[in-house]
């Protein structure tokens, strides 16, 4: 019935993430067509409300409709803010909608991981991480949860390559006793130009949002289809 290479909308808060979710795809399902559906005014009215209304839900759920529409396969929010509406948008729709960084949380918690840290460079990521990780851990392994750490790094919000915001990232997570864990998370997409470097650093797997949900689509919608060379582990 597809015989065109499966089209994947990305609905985005900020003009950075979508370059970086499109450099995720790039590597990680180059088959993928990609739309950028662009509201950059999602997160200073959620701000102006004090978190989603009514309005704005209905509003997210209007994106998510002119995607499916236009023949979307599959869709992304890469704003974590907007998560909530992906609950919504699953009893109305039945192709994949995926929120920012479920695919990551729920490649951490299903893999041999029993100890896991969370990076950010901006405080309010943190608890929005860790409720989601507390949350989607209750269900998929109630007999075996995770620990996990907590890492902050605002300097690492402020530096001039991946590299830089790495070694901070690495900092951080060294001083609030992270040297012990198994994989890093990281919260936030700003962060995944560090990955590489901050996984060189730590001798650790270090996952990042857009890119778990890239591969997660990639095997929804092409399961016969043997991975890119350039992101097999």
């Amino acid at each position: 019935m597809h015989d065109r290479p499966p089209l994947i909308a990305m609905i985005h808060a900020v003009p950075a993430a979508a370059r970086i979710a499109q450099d995720s795809f790039v590597r990680e399902f180059p088959e993928a067509r990609l739309w950028n559906l662009l509201d950059d005014r999602l997160l200073d009215d959620a701000r102006a409300a004090g978190g989603l209304d009514t309005t704005l839900r209905r509003r997210m759920l209007r994106l998510i409709r002119h995607a499916v529409a236009g023949g979307a396969r599959g869709v992304l929010l890469t704003c974590s803010s907007y998560g909530e509406v992906v609950d919504t948008a699953r009893t109305l729709w039945e192709i994949p909608v995926l929120k920012s960084d479920e695919s990551m949380f729920h490649a951490a918690l299903t893999g041999p991981y029993d100890r896991l840290a969370v990076a950010a460079s901006t405080a309010p990521a943190v608890p929005a991480a860790l409720t989601q990780l507390d949350d989607l851990s209750a269900r998929l392994r109630p007999g075996r949860p995770a620990r996990i750490t907590a890492a902050l790094s605002e300097t690492a919000a402020r530096t001039a390559t991946p590299r830089e915001t790495a070694r901070h990232l690495a900092e951080a997570l060294r001083a609030s006793g992270g040297d012990d864990v198994q994989a890093v998370l990281l919260a936030q997409y700003s962060l995944a130009p560090a990955g590489p470097a901050l996984s060189d650093l730590l001798g650790l797997p270090v996952l990042d949002g857009a890119g778990a949900a890239a591969r997660e689509l990639r095997t929804t919608l092409l399961p016969q289809v043997p991975a890119p060379a350039q992101a097999a582990q």
